[in-house]
């Protein structure tokens, strides 16, 4: 997956109803009473997601405590867009001039592989983050499965957060107190059909409630959402992103998502798929208003060994992908049905780089409620969960 150089410096070339966080107080090693650096982390089980604030209002009196060894984190972390072969910045989702906790600083989106945790490890060790700070706030399983590790290698502890608390705070604060520097964070697609770029259709999402929120990553959970205090997970499937990550290294030998993905890009997933039409003829199973196009049987055609020896690499992804997709647009909507929701939100690394799930999902939506419900997006997609760990410097470091 990467080399051992995946955070060294390459220039430019991740149902129980919730209870408000109450304020707490922490001191710092350093004295300060908003001790910098501030991240955010969420550490999945596919992909770790790393939120940096980087603030720009300092006070002359500040700027002079900085440390050099903040200043070195800070041009590090801003100053490339990748970390070795398998870190990125996603500049385009880079919000400016957010203002938090009384200080108006920019957000970075980092990303990497799970994988490669030990590697970040080494990085946070090697840039002396515990000569700044105590604590790192993190969500995700990582947190509790990494716990240890940075406690004994760099000297920090790690807040353990709840998953699907961050999550709901996350595309809380974005939506409400960020966008997408003057743009709608959240969208709808206007052309699920069309073979041409994905046209996006601002929402308005400041007042939604109540909302469902399909948040896919290596597995999916499905939250009814009421009001920023009262949401709960109603739902969810073990059959996500790392199912489909996971079959299509099975299937085609590939080893990232992103080539998992691009594969399935150049595919046909009806030479795998069974299809309505292959079943009822042309014209489909009328009666209940089943068009020829639907799939009838996901890899219904690979019983034929003449059909398995046609179905390319490429194919295989792509009816990997619409299995996985389709699994989970049904499931959402039979929740919406439900819980009498209009309104449903698809959010997760999943959807990286995935237009062709983001229009299964959209054509989906449409078709099953006959136009009345809309799939939604956003686009920090799988980021919410380290926005929300991040937020939580905010009851760490307030001032009684």
């Amino acid at each position: 997956m990467g080399d051992s150089s995946v955070f060294k410096d390459s220039s430019e070339n991740s149902s129980n109803k919730s209870k408000p966080s109450r304020p707490r107080t922490y001191s710092s090693r350093s004295g300060k009473k908003h001790p910098f650096p501030w991240f955010g982390l969420d550490i999945g089980g596919t992909l770790v997601k790393l939120i940096y604030f980087e603030p720009l209002s300092l006070s002359p009196d500040e700027e002079k405590e900085e440390k050099d060894s903040l200043k070195s984190i800070r041009k590090y972390l801003t100053s490339n867009i990748a970390y070795g072969s398998t870190g990125v910045r996603d500049t385009r989702l880079e919000l400016k001039n957010v203002t938090f906790q009384g200080y108006t600083g920019n957000l970075h989106f980092i990303r990497f592989p799970s994988e490669e945790m030990d590697k970040f490890v080494t990085m946070a060790k090697e840039k002396q983050f515990a000569t700044l700070i105590d604590l790192f706030h993190a969500t995700g399983g990582g947190a509790f499965k990494f716990e240890q590790k940075f406690l004994t290698e760099i000297g920090i502890n790690l807040n353990k957060l709840d998953e699907l608390d961050c999550v709901i705070k996350g595309i809380h604060f974005v939506q409400h107190k960020c966008g997408l520097n003057g743009h709608f964070e959240c969208f709808s697609i206007s052309n699920p059909l069309s073979d041409g770029p994905i046209e996006k259709a601002p929402f308005d999402f400041r007042d939604p409630y109540p909302y469902m929120v399909a948040n896919i990553g290596s597995g999916v959970s499905i939250m009814l959402v009421r009001s920023q205090e009262d949401y709960a997970r109603v739902s969810g499937t073990s059959l996500g992103g790392g199912t489909f990550l996971g079959l299509c290294c099975l299937l085609t030998g590939c080893e990232t998502y992103d080539e998992a993905i691009d594969l399935a890009t150049k595919g046909d997933s009806t030479k795998v798929d069974k299809l309505v039409s292959d079943i009822y003829g042309e014209g489909g199973y009328a009666k209940f208003g089943l068009p020829g196009n639907v799939v009838a049987s996901s890899f219904g055609k690979m019983n034929s060994e003449e059909d398995r020896k046609s179905a390319t690499k490429e194919d295989l992804a792509k009816a990997t992908l619409v299995t996985l997709t389709n699994n989970i647009g049904s499931l959402v909507f039979s929740c919406a049905q439900r819980e009498g929701v209009e309104r449903v939100v698809f959010a997760g690394n999943f959807l990286r780089i995935n237009p062709i799930s983001m229009r299964l999902l959209s054509y989906a939506m449409d078709f099953w409620s006959q136009g009345s419900q809309k799939a939604l997006f956003l686009e920090h997609e799988g980021y919410f969960g380290a926005v929300g760990a991040l937020l939580d410097n905010y009851y760490f470091y307030k001032v009684p």
